[in-house]
């Protein structure tokens, strides 16, 4: 039997330990649409907090929550009526159509982006059948629908493919209502939509998705620095919440594949390892995007949004972006998380040596922070447990198990990656005092009840 990549066992993981779920299971599901379930809301909403505390932390930047239906005008002046697309063959034979820069990328040949001409596929086949394939044509990733009780071109309207442009055009509301000064920075997460022709690697690529993006706004002749300080200040975010740095590296975007609008690009790429030939991809992307956007949206919307400098010139802001995926990092930080210990590490009599499984997830992102088990169902037990789940529960998202032997139990919590087990024993009854497990260590402290919340106050700064 094949092994189990390492990436196969995270999506299975995921499904049946209640991270991420195929959404739309019921009726056969929804090819690449992700629901999260309890575990997986937890992990995504600790995930976008330290995002924004990471952000808002900083002076100069502000938050901002931009709707998802914006008016059609918008997409035109962004370029994304135009030109966004993704350049399409279809299989003259068995009908598949395929990304054919992705088709290119598979092959070792380096896609040419130039934005009159697809790239030039060669000999390259269908991948399913080996039939021929046709010219490249390009495909428009936006989601289309109607606002009104008519279905006509007057009443076309978009789900956004991106959330910057939501930033770009409330750019002088936050200026006058936050007087904000420059250079500064407008931080938001929200979901975005793209009709992507070759969807794939569970939440790595997908059509309805989350993005955690920030748009700096700097005067000109700032850029350099600003684009090095981000580059920076982002890296060390991923390495500062567990992700190793011999999994992180930058990525340069060459001339031809920046986007029109770039005056430089690079990425953070992470190693997720879905192949021999797709290692490491692209996690987050920071752009210096140049004054397009403002100057698009100042001549579309007929609305001035230059500013003056010190000497009282006119200047149209350029913006430093960070834009990095929700989904995927939330991927990245289950696959580094993922651990199978050999042989297990339980010293119980009970334990039958096989692989265990532990996710360590940085304290901040774990889903459950406390697993609280009674060492039996005994009543004594479960009311001296219930004391300690009320002292803990209203600061910490606590768990409570009962069933199973208490070493089945610290392996459940492991696997989900919950950093502290406190165990009640009969002792507890006598002396007021708990175990309290590390996930990471298995090392076991003894804390009277009494002081259990400076303890973990203590674990959790």
């Amino acid at each position: 039997m094949k092994e189990l990549r390492k990436f196969d066992k995270v999506v299975n993981l995921a499904k049946t330990k209640g991270f991420i779920f195929p959404s739309s299971e019921i009726y056969g599901g929804l090819n690449s649409i992700y629901d999260y379930g309890p575990l997986g809301t937890e992990l995504k909403n600790n995930l976008k907090q330290a995002w924004f505390d990471f952000m808002l932390a900083r002076r100069d930047v502000v938050g901002l929550d931009s709707a998802i239906l914006m008016h059609p005008a918008i997409w035109k002046a962004s370029g994304h009526l135009d030109g966004f697309s993704d350049p399409l063959v279809d299989c003259m034979k068995c009908k598949a159509r395929w990304r054919a820069d992705h088709l290119l990328e598979k092959k070792g040949i380096k896609p040419h982006f130039g934005k009159d001409k697809g790239p030039a596929m060669g000999d390259i086949k269908c991948p399913d059948c080996g039939g021929d394939l046709t010219e490249v044509r390009q495909f428009n990733l936006i989601f289309k629908t109607f606002m009104g009780p008519l279905e006509d071109s007057a009443n076309q309207i978009y789900l956004r493919p991106e959330t910057a442009q939501g930033i770009y055009v409330n750019f002088l509301n936050v200026i006058n209502s936050m007087r904000m000064k420059m250079p500064f920075g407008i931080a938001q997460i929200g979901k975005a939509f793209r009709n992507e022709l070759t969807p794939g690697n569970f939440t790595f690529r997908m059509r309805e998705f989350e993005q955690m993006e920030m748009q700096y706004f700097v005067h000109p002749d700032k850029t350099k620095e600003v684009f090095a300080k981000w580059q920076q200040l982002r890296m060390e975010w991923y390495k500062d919440l567990g992700i190793s740095p011999d999994n992180l590296r930058f990525r340069e975007h060459e001339k031809d594949e920046l986007a029109h609008y770039a005056k430089r690009a690079l990425d953070i790429e992470y190693n997720f390892a879905f192949s021999a030939n797709e290692t490491f991809k692209e996690l987050e992307g920071i752009h210096h995007r140049g004054d397009w956007d403002l100057s698009q949206h100042q001549k579309f919307s007929k609305q001035k949004l230059a500013l003056k400098d010190a000497e009282a010139k006119e200047y149209i802001p350029n913006i430093i972006e960070t834009s990095g995926g929700v989904d995927r990092a939330i991927l990245a930080f289950l696959m580094e998380a993922y651990t199978e210990i050999e042989g297990g590490r339980s010293t119980t009599t009970e334990s039958n040596k096989e692989a265990e499984v532990v996710l360590k997830l940085d304290k901040r992102l774990a889903p459950i922070k406390i697993a609280i088990l009674p060492l039996s169902k005994k009543d004594e037990l479960v009311n001296k447990t219930n004391e300690v789940y009320d002292i803990l529960v209203g600061k910490y998202r606590i768990a409570y198990d009962e069933t199973g032997s208490i070493g089945k139990r610290y392996r459940r919590q492991d696997e989900i990656g919950t950093p502290y087990c406190v165990t009640v024993d009969f002792e507890t009854l006598e002396n007021n005092i708990v175990t309290v497990r590390d996930r990471d260590t298995m090392k076991q402290d003894y804390v009277n009840i009494s002081e259990l919340g400076v303890y973990f106050q203590d674990k959790f700064k």
